[in-house]
């Protein structure tokens, strides 16, 4: 089952920022929009693995 998460994205001066509401932690900043929605997509992979893996 594929689980749905909400991210929160904004623009802070020259920096685009965003998290993911549901799993603490996650957490980015990057210089442009694609480049956040990357990390964010890879940290949150790798925050739900760290939670399975407790």
């Amino acid at each position: 089952m594929q689980k749905e998460y909400t991210a929160v994205i904004k623009k802070e001066g020259e920096w685009w920022i965003g998290w993911i509401e549901e799993i603490p932690g996650v957490n980015c900043q990057e210089r442009t929009l694609e480049a956040l929605k990357e990390t964010l997509a890879v940290t949150l992979i790798e925050a739900l693995e760290f939670y399975l893996h407790e």
